[in-house]
């Protein structure tokens, strides 16, 4: 196993040693389209790697992990991965993941880890596990840095109630939901209704509950007025009732996790419309 990387400059050799072609001793040549954060607990450490292994060949990129380890005595261990992926016509892609544990003290300064390892001119993306802690040093320093913030808020406890704090931050960085696209072919079935949806009164959903309040926070700013929510819990999103009658089932099947999150990877300007459910939602 190799040796933990404990500072920047040590991380930063181990990646241009591992770039390097073994045969002509020629470093490969760079295909990053992007950097990609993500800021992990423990809780998620599982679930990210999974989603990460599925991600390399669709987006390359310099990936930076970080495990927030507060408790654990000061310091920073990191380790590197660079992997190469055929490409056709003799290329290769190249990614790049830096994987790092951020202990004790270095938890609340993230962005003097991360900032020296961006790419230059390229976006970097931000994939926050679990709910941020709003106005806490580590969450408000990468929200300075990145230029796209991605959350799931099926994560979230206490919804509707983050969903404020969220709005507030729309200004400052350009902000996604996996919650929100995994309604995305039922809003466009709810859509298909017009005009007799315009005088529901109440929407009830089965499914999480970030896309019960999604979904009738939408309902909500299309409409401009007020459509009350009920709500039976379940893992995902399984039907819709408009005033006690059953929406069809949309058609299509719903994407992998690592679809979702490539999908997102893929978007750069704001979402008026998502903004909008939010505001209305909390």
């Amino acid at each position: 196993m190799a040796a933990a990387l404990g500072s920047i400059s040590q991380i930063e050799r181990e990646l241009g040693a591992q770039r390097l072609d073994p045969e002509s001793g020629e470093p490969f040549q760079r295909t990053s389209v992007m950097t990609h954060c993500a800021w992990v607990p423990e809780a998620w450490v599982e679930a990210v790697e999974d989603v990460l292994s599925g991600l390399a060949e669709r987006h390359p990129s310099r990936t930076i992990v970080l495990f927030p380890e507060p408790d654990a005595d000061d310091g920073l261990d990191g380790s590197v991965e660079v992997d190469r992926y055929a490409a056709g016509h003799g290329r290769q892609i190249c990614t790049e993941t830096i994987r790092l544990r951020l202990r004790g003290n270095r938890v609340q300064a993230p962005a003097s880890v991360v900032e020296p390892l961006l790419l230059p001119d390229l976006p970097v993306f931000l994939r926050w596990r679990g709910l941020p802690p709003f106005g806490e040093q580590p969450f408000e320093q990468l929200v300075r840095t990145v230029d796209r913030l991605i959350v799931d808020s099926t994560e979230w406890p206490y919804l509707p109630e983050p969903y404020d704090p969220l709005a507030e931050i729309f200004d400052r960085v350009v902000v996604s939901d996996i919650a929100w696209a995994r309604t995305s072919r039922w809003r466009l079935q709810l859509a298909s209704l017009w005009p007799e949806i315009a005088e529901v009164h109440r929407i009830k959903v089965v499914g999480t509950e970030a896309q019960a309040h999604l979904l009738a926070g939408w309902l909500r700013s299309r409409l401009g007025r007020k459509v009350e929510l009920e709500h039976e819990a379940a893992d995902k999103l399984t039907g819709v009732e408009i005033d006690g009658e059953p929406t069809p089932f949309p058609s299509g099947d719903a994407p992998s996790p690592a679809d979702q999150l490539s999908d997102e990877l893929e978007r750069f300007s704001r979402d008026r419309v998502y903004e909008d459910a939010v505001r209305a939602s909390a």
